[in-house]
């Protein structure tokens, strides 16, 4: 970024913007939170928290700690001293703080992956009705969520119904309706759209779906954390994602599942492992499958990949999904107002809705020279994410992004962009 064009409180284009970021940053209730993350004193403008959250400041200490004290002095007891109920102590804790989930429906377990397999097939061995062999999902979903469903279907020999979704937004609950019918079994669906940011209607949808005699696996990996959930008051019959995005679990920490608590009395999950069956240390012939979200385990608990989200889970039980999704819409209404105002002049498309109460909390921009200015503005320790064939992704973690920091990386993009 060259000095000239720098915004300054000099600059007539950014001295009303830059003011605006300064009020809200000395408005946001949330502001002190920011502090308890590494490497939010530098100047580095972290626009990807959609993909990978900051590390807690306590998380050093909570992982030496348990190096030291857990792992180093109390060894192979920690299993029975606290380990093996951590899946579903930390669960719980997440059903709770973020997923509208009561107690014994929420696992930590294996990666999103795995956890949406288990979940897609333990629904379809639910359908009683034979003629039920369609699954539907939609053409703009996370790659993995389509390569999982395409598999499952491989194997079962069953069919694909695909709802053409637009990628500038995503599916709509009169799309779920005209999709389904006495011939679907499942619907896999993301709650945000990876590309876009739309915000699908769970609750209609979950509705419209059942309503077609069908069960709903939702994908929720860009809304746990940063969008208001109540998958019980919905009625959601199943939910998958990560926690290293808005909940800081770090690279690869493990995933969860949903199950809610009418299915558990019925579910046979596929991967069948020692730790998902009834007194896993009895080592005996057959799998009899553990009671309740239990059973739903396969094989050894990650515990160092639970450690770092307990903490963010304390954060949001402190300040509540309520004020982090209000933030969250001023996060991403911010960044629209600086993007009509520096970067639709030079013929960059919003790919994301105009309305914030329909986006999660990124949005995306497209325009042609944004594959090669990835690089550059990560050079300049502006670190938004590219996604093929011309989008640039703007995640906003509402616990750990600041209006100012907004303000620089959107400022320095738009320099990318000036001839």
């Amino acid at each position: 970024m060259t000095q000239e064009h720098r915004p300054t409180m000099q600059d007539p284009d950014g001295v009303a913007l830059l003011e605006r970021a300064a009020h809200l940053d000395a408005q946001d209730p949330l502001a002190s939170y920011r502090d308890l993350f590494v490497g939010t004193d530098a100047e580095l403008s972290y626009l990807d928290g959609n993909s990978l959250g900051r590390p807690l400041r306590r998380t050093i200490t909570d992982i030496g700690n348990f190096i030291q004290d857990s792992w180093g002095s109390r060894l192979i007891r920690g299993w029975d001293e606290e380990w093996l109920d951590l899946p579903q102590t930390i669960g719980d804790q997440l059903g709770r703080a973020v997923l509208g989930a009561a107690p014994g429906q929420t696992i930590i377990a294996d990666s999103t992956t795995v956890v949406l397999y288990k979940l897609i097939r333990a629904a379809l061995a639910g359908v009683d009705d034979p003629a039920r062999t369609e699954i539907v999902l939609d053409t703009d979903n996370f790659p993995t969520d389509r390569y999982v469903v395409e598999g499952i279907a491989s194997e079962q020999g069953l069919k694909l119904r695909w709802i053409e979704a637009d990628p500038a937004s995503g599916v709509t609950t009169e799309q779920v309706r005209q999709t389904t019918g006495p011939g679907t079994a499942v619907v896999l669906l993301s709650q945000v759209a990876y590309r876009s940011g739309f915000l699908a209607d769970l609750p209609a949808i979950t509705e419209a779906a059942h309503s077609a005699g069908a069960l709903v696996v939702w994908d929720l990996c860009h809304s746990a954390g940063s969008v208001e959930l109540d998958l019980d008051g919905a009625n959601v019959d199943f939910a998958a994602g990560c926690t290293y995005k808005y909940l800081n679990g770090g690279p690869g920490s493990p995933a969860f599942a949903y199950i809610n608590s009418r299915h558990l009395p019925t579910l046979r999950q596929p991967v069948w492992g020692w730790m998902g069956r009834k007194d896993a240390f009895e080592m005996a012939r057959g799998y009899e499958p553990a009671p309740g979200i239990r059973g739903f385990l396969s094989g050894t608990p990650a515990i160092f990949g639970m450690l770092a989200m307990r903490g963010t889970l304390d954060l949001i039980e402190d300040a509540g999904m309520a004020a982090i999704r209000e933030k969250s819409l001023k996060l991403t209404a911010y960044a629209v107002e600086l993007f009509e105002e520096w970067l639709e002049p030079h013929g960059v498309h919003l790919a994301s809705p105009r309305d914030p109460e329909r986006r999660g909390s990124h949005i995306t921009l497209d325009h042609p020279a944004f594959r090669d200015a990835t690089a550059a503005l990560w050079e300049q320790d502006v670190i938004p994410d590219f996604r093929a064939p011309q989008g640039l992704r703007i995640g906003l973690a509402p616990l750990t992004t600041s209006y100012g920091e907004v303000f620089r990386g959107m400022a320095a993009i738009r320099e990318q962009l000036r001839p």
